[in-house]
This record gives structure tokens, C-alpha cells and sequence, in this order.
């Protein structure tokens, strides 16, 4: 189950995790230091900074480093990413070669990086691992079994037909509910399955192979494989004309539908619910939140219409698709020759420890983390954050003040939300006790399918109980922020608080411009299109007066046109409507923090640096950390799938509507920056 819960919105574009390792290439490398500060060699002097500011800022870096063939993108994220995957693999180093108690973090932490490493085992095992899920599969009689078999398979970790968890009940925030929505669609959205153009139309067909290559692996013959991927593809079809799309999925009022079981039992009688939940170890459902209606009563049509043999198939490919990358190499190739060749353009599969890094911090990853925090968080860097933290949130306050569009009494509400805002630095206050959970160093699906039960379990296990406050929905180990509406919190991993994001011998100019950028984002959330739905006590609940909405969304409306008219390939164009959440964020976060240092510099000389005025440092820092290459088939996808604008316009993009970075850089009419009937300003 994925540890982030899913109303927790993110900072990064594509949220990269690090793990550890103990092969002995890894030993021979070195970690490598980090640019501590702005590198001026990045600079591409010969453009204008006010014609294209991020070719002038990193153009040089741009044109330096193309995508490895490995990757699909490579940045600023990347180049972190790999860093702290050197101090994690020396972490795992010893984690692997010391002999230490069952159930500790060392050992659980060796022992699964070892099982991921060891293809021998995998390849002799094959699709054994699975096998008995499969075995129960084929058992099936009807339709209710079909669905109790279905629960049995997720605590295991392969979901399929619709997604069900327990989180934060968002009208009242003080308790836990049953949440169901729509799912069980092995492409990335439903617009895949009504491909518009050549690609689109590539992916559909390569899809179908990609079915019938796994069904192979899995013991069918050709025909037989090509068959079932028809019968696959036909069911995963109607669930997607079914389905939400990824714009209205944002929407937490168009997605909350509370019923009884017994509401839900008429909505869907082709589920005996009551029966359903109690396979699933919920016990003392009462209501659940339905985020599909729509999908929910098709799903009662399709169970009853498809034939049971087509729904097991369904079933199996699930699991197999789901399960492929932890069994032998041939199942795991051929999920890496479909989601990331085809679909993201990566080309040449990462070497096994690479691999085996990224199944670790998947499964293992707070036992990971418990080990890096004791080496490599510095306890010094989370007070200097927190005074970060301080100043931003003193300017958001003062800008809401003078704000000339919002009335006293929303604003009131709004100082309200700001006030009661919490903050989680670093690691948690309270780790997980997984000593119970059996992890052997010779059984690496096992391994994975015993963590996904224990996180299951942990997960249903909420229903009833207080809300745990302590939770958090990241790793420390990774490089990444997010802000939790349902708990109106900012979390900060500690692996995001070193450079390019925070120095603490840097000059305040980056860390404002860095980190700074980070923190004012997350404290955006709060207030974008949907954060801003919530009141300061976590709950859906309308804080807005009409009028108050209606200006609110006069602004974020050009903000869509803005971004829609971004093109990144093809004639593929980022999605303003999808990604309007993270605009927000992005150009009032940079806002909050520009503010946020002058404050910071009142009083000081300017320390002009390498040539640069800290106001210009600033900007530089920005784009510092948002710098990167991509293939154009992740960027086609991005668009499509990801609430957060390609890098280039994440960088770009909020500062077209800045005067302050115009008048950093002096910046005339008619360059990037937006004119003045286009301009968008929120907070």
C-alpha cells in the first residue's frame, strides 16, 4: 500500500526516493560533493535572461548534460538523487554483512537488499512466488468470490477493479473512513484507451503485446496470450470510459460521496459489501466515501456482463503486471520494455543494484530511513529551516492583509488557517515497529508481499481508531515536501534539506531561492484551488464568502490560460486545469519567499556576489533547482498524468508574472515577462 496518502500534495515533479546498496562497485565510489552555491559555469551568457531565463540561468548545464539512457529525465533531482544514494548503499553496506537480531532494522534492511540482488534465486522461482494467488484465482465460482478474491490480492500488493483504503474522513477530520474509488487500469489514464494520434495508437497496440509477452512468461502459448489480451483490454476499456478524468479526480467535493453500507449495497448490489469487508479484515464500516458514483454503478453492469472467465483473466494479469518486477528478470525486462521504454523513452535498464536500491526504499524504506537520519541529518539544519519556516509564514500573513481582493471576514479565516499550521522536519518523532514482519535474504517476493500485508494491515487496522498525528507520508530519505490538508501540515524529509534546496553555509539569497521556494509552496498549498476547500482544522469545509470565490477564481483562471498555452512536444501542451494546484503553489511559493528575504535582508548591505545582486541570486538559486532534460515521450506522458508543469515551466512560468524578477534583471515589455492585462497575481 503507498505510504503517501493520497490527499497529500507533493512538491516535486517526479518524486524521486533513494535506497542503499552493497555491491562492490558501489564500494569503489566516492561520494561526490554537492556545488555548494550557485555554479556561474552554468550560466549560458549569450541569451537574454529576460527572453528565456532558464536557458540563461542553467542553458550551459542544459546543453552539458543530455539524458543518460538509463533515465527518462535528468536534473537537479537526479544528480541529488544519486548522491544520497552513495551514503545510503555504505548505510546498507553494513546492514547486509552484520549478523544482528531477527526483526531489527538492520537486519530487515540486509536481509531484503540481499533478496533483491540475488537474481540466481528469482529466476530459478519464476512465477512460483505467486503461484497460490493464482491457484485461488482460477478457484473462482462467481462473482462475489471474484471480488473477496480480489481483497485477498491487494493485501498483497495487486489491486485491480477498484482501490479501497482507510484515511482521514475530510468533513470531519477528527476520525477515519472507508474510502473507495475507481481503479484497474493497467495504463497510466484513461484518455490511453481512446488513443487520438500515431502515439497514442503505438502505446494502445504495444500494450496488448505487452499483455500477451507476460502471459507467455507466465506458461500460455502465443495464440492463447493474444486472446487474453483482447479480453483484458476490452474490460480495462469500460472501467475507463467509466472513470473520472485525472481533472476532476483533483476535485475533493466532486469526490467525496459519503454513504452507509447500505447505500452503497444499492448503488453496487453485485457486491455483498458486508461479506466483502469482513474478507478484507475491516471491521466497523459503517460509512464509506465513494469518489466515483458514476463508476461505482457501471462497475455493478460490467461484473454482471463480461463472463467470470474473462474477469479471472482480468484478475491474473493484475497480479502478474503488479507483482512482474519481483520475479525473474525476464518478467521484470519486459515491464521496463513497456512503462518505461514505451511509454517514458528510457532505453538501457538500470544495473541490478540500482534496482534493488529502488525495491528497498519501496519496502523497507522507514527501516532505511531510521539508519540514514542517525548518520546524515545534522539536527542544527532543522532549526535553521524552522526560522525559515517563521519568516515565510510572518509575510504570507502580511500579505494576506493588504490583499485587495478578499474581504475582512475571509481573511479572518484565513489568518486562522495560517495559525494553526504544523510543521514536521526531518524524520518522524515516532518510528514503526516492524520487528514482526518476516524479511528473509533468499525471498525477495515473499518479502515484498509480507510488507504489503503489514502495511495493509496497519492501514485498516486505522478504522475506529484516534487519528495518529505522528504519521508521516514520506520517507526522510526522500527528496521531496508535501502538505497534508486533512492535517494542515508541512513535511520536510531530511534528504530535501541539503543542496541545491538548503546550505547552511550559503548566503541567504540560495536558501531563499532554494529551499525558501520549497517551504513557501507547501505553505501555498493551503491556499490553492483545492487546499484552499479546507478550513484550518483539516475539514471540507467552505471558509469563502461567494464574492471572496468568484475573485479567486478570476485569478487562477488566467493562470489556466497561461499555462495552457505552454508546449513541451509534438504539439502536446501541459494541461493548465490539471496542473493549476501546483501553478499556485509554484508562483505565490516564490513570492512568499522573495518577500520572505528581503525581510531577511533589511537592515544589510548587499553581498553582491560572482557579479550578482542577491535579488538576482535568488532567481538563480530557482532555477538552479529546477533544472533538467527530458525525453519527449516522459514529457507527453507528464502532460498527460501529472498535476505538476515540465520543469522548463516550473521555472519559467511563475516569473513571467513577477515584477520583481523583471526588476532584478530589467526586464523591458515585450520579452517573457507577461503584459500587464495577463499578469497573474494570487497571494
Amino acid at each position: 500500500m503507498n505510504k503517501l496518502n493520497k490527499t497529500i500534495l507533493g512538491f516535486t515533479a517526479v518524486a524521486l526516493t533513494v535506497a542503499c546498496g552493497n555491491s562492490e562497485e558501489a564500494k569503489q565510489e566516492e561520494v561526490k560533493d554537492i556545488t555548494p552555491a550557485f555554479d556561474v559555469s552554468q550560466i549560458d551568457s549569450t541569451i537574454n535572461p529576460c527572453e528565456d531565463f532558464e536557458k540563461y540561468a542553467v542553458g550551459n548545464w542544459l546543453k552539458d548534460n543530455p539524458v543518460p539512457e538509463s533515465e527518462s529525465r535528468w536534473g537537479s533531482f537526479n544528480v541529488l538523487n544519486d548522491a544520497n544514494e552513495i551514503k545510503l548503499r555504505a548505510i546498507v553496506d553494513e546492514a547486509a554483512s552484520t549478523k544482528t537480531e531477527k526483526g531489527t532494522a538492520l537486519q530487515q534492511v540486509g536481509d531484503f537488499y540481499t533478496s533483491a540482488l540475488d537474481s540466481t534465486t528469482v529466476n530459478e522461482l519464476g512465477i512460483t512466488p505467486i503461484q497460490p494467488l493464482l491457484d485461488k484465482i482460477d478457484a473462482v465460482n462467481n462473482v462475489q468470490e471474484l471480488v473477496e478474491t480480489m481483497a485477498e490480492t491487494r493485501k498483497r500488493g495487486s489491486g485491480s477493479m477498484f482501490s479501497g483504503y482507510v484515511g482521514v474522513d475530510s468533513r470531519n477530520s477528527s476520525q477515519y473512513i472507508m474510502h473507495l474509488s475507481q481503479g484497474g487500469l493497467g495504463l497510466p489514464d484513461k484518455s490511453y484507451y481512446t488513443p487520438s494520434d500515431e502515439r497514442g495508437e503505438n502505446i494502445f497496440a504495444e500494450y496488448k503485446k505487452h499483455i500477451a509477452a507476460l502471459f507467455v512468461l507466465a506458461g500460455k502459448d502465443q495464440a492463447a496470450a493474444e486472446e487474453i489480451a483482447l479480453q483484458v483490454i476490452e474490460i480495462e476499456s469500460n472501467l475507463a470510459a467509466n472513470s473520472m478524468d485525472r481533472v476532476q479526480r483533483r476535485d475533493p467535493e466532486l469526490t467525496y460521496n459519503k454513504l452507509s453500507v447500505e447505500e452503497l449495497q444499492n448503488l453496487c448490489p453485485a457486491i455483498n459489501w458486508t461479506s466483502y469487508f469482513k474478507v478484507a479484515e475491516l471491521s466497523g464500516v459503517e460509512h464509506v466515501v465513494v469518489g466515483q458514483l458514476d463508476f461505482m454503478k457501471s462497475l455493478n453492469s460490467s461484473l454482471t456482463t463480461f463472463p467470470l472467465e474473462n474477469w479471472k483473466t482480468y484478475m491474473k494479469w493484475h497480479l502478474i503486471n503488479d507483482m512482474a518486477g519481483n520475479l525473474s528478470e525476464d518478467f521484470e525486462k519486459q515491464v521496463f520494455s513497456f512503462y518505461s521504454t514505451t511509454l517514458r523513452g528510457t532505453t538501457v535498464m538500470k544495473p541490478r543494484w540500482k534496482r534493488a536500491l529502488s525495491k528497498s526504499n519501496g519496502n523497507v524504506g522507514e527501516q532505511i530511513g531510521k539508519l540514514f537520519v542517525e548518520k546524515h541529518f545534522p539536527e542544527e539544519s532543522k532549526q535553521k529551516v524552522l526560522d525559515l519556516i517563521g519568516n515565510i509564514n510572518k509575510v504570507f500573513k502580511e500579505r494576506v492583509q493588504k490583499l485587495d481582493w478578499m474581504s475582512e471576514e475571509t481573511k479572518i479565516k484565513a489568518m486562522e488557517k495560517l495559525g494553526k499550521f504544523t510543521y514536521k522536519i526531518g524524520y518522524p518523532d515516532k518510528w514503526e515497529d516492524y520487528s514482526s514482519v518476516d524479511i528473509q535474504a533468499n525471498t525477495l517476493a515473499s518479502n515484498v508481499m509480507n510488507m504489503n500485508y503489514f502495511e495493509y494491515k496497519k492501514n485498516v487496522n486505522r478504522l475506529g481508531q484516534p487519528i495518529d498525528k505522528d504519521e508521516w507520508g514520506m520517507n526522510p530519505q526522500t527528496i521531496n515536501a508535501y502538505y497534508n490538508p486533512t492535517m494542515n501540515e508541512i513535511v520536510f524529509p531530511a534528504a530535501i534539506l541539503q543542496p541545491p534546496f538548503f546550505n547552511a553555509d550559503a548566503d541567504d539569497a540560495m536558501n531563499y531561492g532554494g529551499i525558501g521556494g520549497v517551504i513557501g509552496h507547501e505553505f501555498s498549498h493551503g491556499f490553492d484551488d483545492q487546499g484552499c476547500k479546507f478550513d484550518g482544522d483539516g475539514n471540507l469545509n467552505n471558509w469563502w464568502t461567494e464574492q471572496d470565490l468568484t475573485n479567486f477564481s478570476g485569478r487562477t483562471a488566467k493562470l489556466v490560460n497561461q499555462f495552457d498555452g505552454y508546449e513541451v512536444a509534438e504539439g502536446n501542451h501541459v494541461n493548465g486545469n490539471l496542473t493549476l494546484g501546483e501553478n499556485i503553489a509554484d508562483i505565490a511559493g516564490i513570492t512568499l519567499s522573495y518577500y520572505a528575504l528581503e525581510k531577511a535582508m533589511e537592515g544589510k548591505e548587499d553581498p553582491m556576489i560572482d557579479g550578482f545582486t542577491y535579488q538576482q541570486r535568488f532567481f538563480l538559486s530557482w532555477a538552479q533547482v529546477w533544472h533538467s532534460n527530458a525525453k519527449d515521450a516522459f514529457l507527453i506522458n507528464q502532460v498527460k498524468t501529472d498535476p505538476h508543469s515540465p520543469t522548463r515551466f516550473r521555472t519559467n512560468g511563475p516569473l513571467t508574472n513577477m515584477f520583481e524578477f523583471s526588476n532584478a534583471f530589467g526586464c523591458k515589455e515585450g520579452t517573457m515577462i507577461a503584459p500587464d492585462s495577463l499578469r497573474v497575481t494570487i497571494w
